[in-house]
């Protein structure tokens, strides 16, 4: 009764904020509804990519005879920050993989990603390697350099670090995110709780600034301190939606803002282009649009957006990930096909319609890939994490009793009422 009345008195103190939710004894705020405006705002991420990669490049001659700055003046200008939408994505994820890997065990949460990830981005590589193929045979133009070593290091979703060229170019980005979900799996091992994932997040965000001071590139590879403020900062905001509002939580995420809107001149310079093409962007501009997004993916997560249950938002933010894929290696490709074939029809019409053309593949991915193979490979990885020992079978019939009548006398407590049994395999992962 009284342990019932402290844990009481423990939660109404931590919803009047004079203490924090530590995740340890006090049941977390979590609920089982989907936060469909985050799915909302994945779209939005992805728009914003697509919109850089077809309006927004500074390549001359990028749409042949046709310049961006000429056809479309005002979506150049605009779609030049897209690629903001990277960034974005990375706040997202710190969010999201932070609530779909709490109560999880590291082996549940490798299958998840690993099964979520991985069919999907093998069926766009193959599609891409088809594509150049094809347009190889017709003795067409084909811009991807394609090989057998090429092809191998690029099944491995880390090309970049293996020195290759990328087949699907926005793959870079999956290597970023990869690094960040060992970190998590890091995590998981120690053991998720509430103080432990602030003391986390305040030794990455630390080391982050470290490898910035030292130009390390060791240390820099494995804190990713390029992008560690997004990821740092999502976190931080679902600890606010999990275990409520509080000062520590608002400090985490405003230093690791602060840390991040400082090291993003480096990729603002980045994009900068020659004075002819555009010249450079706005940090300003970058800062403003980057914190309006962390201010809706707040109001998403923690406020009144959150409310928000169209369930075509849950179905874009699904269609997002393939979309991503395809839509620069493939959807691009089309576009400049449309342009050779059919040059009447013009640079914005050919743009739509590959556009068109991506999302319909990316449905298509995720009806035939990303969902039934998606679950295959989850099953059978989530069996290969437990797998049965196959020598008991072969074993002797007397040695294998020998053996249990030792186990129960040498088993804490004595020996048990009943066989003990083997877990089945298929318990690892269930709710992965």
């Amino acid at each position: 009764m009284l342990r019932a009345s402290s844990k009481l008195l423990a939660r109404r103190r931590h919803l009047r904020g004079e203490v924090p939710d530590t995740g340890e004894g006090i049941r977390a705020r979590a609920g089982g509804t989907r936060l469909a405006a985050i799915d909302g705002l994945r779209l939005v991420a992805a728009v914003a990519v697509a919109a850089y990669h077809y309006l927004g490049t500074t390549t001359p001659h990028f749409w042949g005879e046709h310049e961006l700055s000429d056809f479309a003046p005002a979506l150049h200008d605009i779609s030049r920050y897209g690629w903001l939408g990277v960034e974005a994505f990375f706040i997202i994820s710190g969010f999201v993989i932070c609530m779909s890997c709490w109560g999880r065990t590291p082996a549940q949460f490798v299958v998840s990603r690993v099964s979520r990830l991985f069919p999907a981005y093998w069926c766009a590589v193959l599609l891409v390697i088809a594509l150049v193929l094809t347009a190889r045979f017709s003795h067409l133009e084909a811009a991807t350099p394609i090989d057998l070593r090429t092809i191998l290091g690029n099944l491995t979703m880390a090309p970049g670090p293996l020195g290759l060229s990328l087949i699907d170019g926005v793959a870079w980005t999956l290597w970023v995110e990869a690094r960040f979900y060992l970190l998590i799996a890091v995590m998981l091992f120690v053991g998720l709780t509430y103080r432990r994932m602030i003391a986390f997040c305040g030794a990455w965000l630390t080391l982050a600034i470290i490898a910035r001071e030292l130009h390390s590139p060791v240390l820099d590879e494995f804190v990713i301190s390029q992008y560690a403020g997004l990821f740092i900062t999502g976190t931080a905001l679902y600890l606010m939606h999990r275990f409520g509002q509080n000062l520590v939580l608002w400090l985490l995420a405003g230093f690791a803002w602060c840390f991040e809107l400082t090291v993003l001149h480096d990729r603002v310079a980045g994009h900068a282009a020659k004075p002819a093409e555009g010249g450079a962007l706005s940090w300003a501009v970058c800062a403003a649009v980057l914190t309006l997004f962390l201010v809706v993916l707040a109001l998403a997560g923690c406020g009144p957006v959150a409310r928000i249950r169209w369930r075509w938002l849950v179905t874009a933010g699904a269609l997002t990930y393939p979309f991503y894929l395809v839509h620069q290696s493939i959807g691009i490709p089309v576009a400049k096909g449309l342009l050779k074939v059919v040059p009447a029809l013009g640079p914005l019409p050919s743009i739509a319609i590959a556009l068109v053309f991506s999302l319909l593949l990316s449905a298509a991915i995720y009806r035939t890939v990303d969902g039934p193979i998606g679950r295959m490979v989850r099953r059978h990885l989530t069996r290969g994490m437990s797998p049965r020992d196959r020598t008991l079978a072969t074993t002797a019939p007397h040695k294998t009793e020998q053996n249990a009548a030792v186990a129960q006398l040498t088993a804490p407590g004595g020996p048990p009422t009943e066989p003990a049994t083997e877990p089945d395999a298929r318990s690892v992962g269930s709710n992965a």
